[in-house]
């Protein structure tokens, strides 16, 4: 019992820290600058013509400040946000229940807006369109349809899957931005800023060795930062220093791309068992005891931007770039299956 209690509040604290180094306003914001810039313009044109924002999808892997942006909007307007996600909303009620309560001007954040289930996008349909909500009370003979008046509001869609967002709730949508992961250059600014804001004494060389290694995410940045200020307190003079950024991150398993225990596996897998591939999601989630989801939306977006991973109609290969970085030879072999793989796509 003692250990679930303290292994809860290490992860209050962990998420009380994520949000004390979430940037509040726009210029805080460090990186995607296109969506930026066009939320700056949306946003005074909205606020110069006394109207609600336009309703917004922002999409792209976790952990690259969807959620964070929803607040920014929200504080730029000068008004309230109410967050909740798709799986948390299941029935109708729960959804009429969350927009009847909005004042004009709020934002209502959705979270993994792809997963809302099929009859409470439905209900939002003339919601987004026309702020009015369709209600149906009683059953049978009794039912009655009621069309309630419903505040101007703006939504702001999250998904890191934005193929499984019906095609009728993304036309509701008046912007549309992907978030991309981070240069280099950005990620220093945020390690950096969160060294600042923790309290975290570090030199350049132990800001950009915990950047370079944060997969392009400041969510894995601040987690990182987070495990290294422990390692230099109890282990160093609690100075953070590239040795001993190195250091600590080695420990946790994450080399000097950001690859970590997880990743390592998927590629091993692939080239050891399957021989390189091609092979299913399934039978690799299978193969080292994970979701395929987690897989899929967690560790393959940043596998296949570093070009390590490929998707073929057949499955996933593994390609020569993550052979060199493994340090194993590539089969000479794997040039005539590739070109046959490709050869076959549609």
């Amino acid at each position: 019992m003692t250990e679930r209690l303290v292994s809860g509040k290490v992860r209050e604290d962990d998420a009380s820290l994520d949000t004390s180094l979430r940037p509040r306003r726009l210029e805080e914001f460090v990186g995607q600058d296109r969506v930026k810039d066009n939320l700056r313009i949306g946003i005074l044109a909205a606020q110069q013509r006394g109207e609600p924002l336009d309703h917004l999808m922002l999409y792209g892997p976790p952990g690259l400040g969807k959620t964070t942006l929803a607040s920014i909007v929200a504080a730029e307007l000068g008004a309230n946000i109410r967050i909740t996600s798709g799986p948390a909303v299941e029935r109708t009620g729960e959804m009429a229940a969350i927009l009847t309560t909005l004042r004009s001007g709020d934002v209502l954040f959705i979270d993994e807006v792809h997963r809302l289930s099929h009859v409470v996008e439905e209900l939002l349909y003339p919601v987004l369109e026309d702020f009015y909500l369709s209600w149906v009370v009683g059953k049978g003979l009794q039912a009655q349809s009621l069309n309630l008046r419903i505040e101007p509001f703006t939504l702001v869609g999250a998904t890191t899957r934005y193929a499984m967002v019906s095609p009728p709730l993304r036309d509701r949508f008046g912007a549309v931005y992907r978030l991309d992961y981070y240069d280099p250059t950005a990620m220093e600014a945020i390690v950096r800023r969160s060294a600042h804001i923790l309290g975290v004494e570090a030199d350049d060389d132990g800001v950009a060795e915990i950047a370079r290694r944060a997969r392009g995410t400041p969510r894995v940045a601040n987690r990182l930062l987070r495990r290294v200020r422990d390692y230099a307190q109890v282990m160093a003079s609690g100075v953070v220093t590239g040795p001993v950024a190195r250091q600590a991150l080695e420990r946790l398993e994450v080399d000097n791309l950001g690859l970590d225990e997880v990743d390592h596996k998927v590629l091993r897998t692939i080239v050891e068992k399957y021989d390189g591939g091609p092979v299913g999601l399934e039978t690799i989630a299978a193969s080292i005891s994970e979701e395929a989801d987690t897989i899929m939306d967690v560790y393959e977006p940043y596998l296949l931007q570093l070009g390590f991973l490929e998707r073929t109609p057949r499955g996933r290969v593994v390609t020569r770039h993550a052979y060199e970085h493994l340090g194993l030879s590539y089969p000479a072999r794997r040039e005539t299956v590739q070109g046959t793989l490709w050869q076959q796509e549609p």
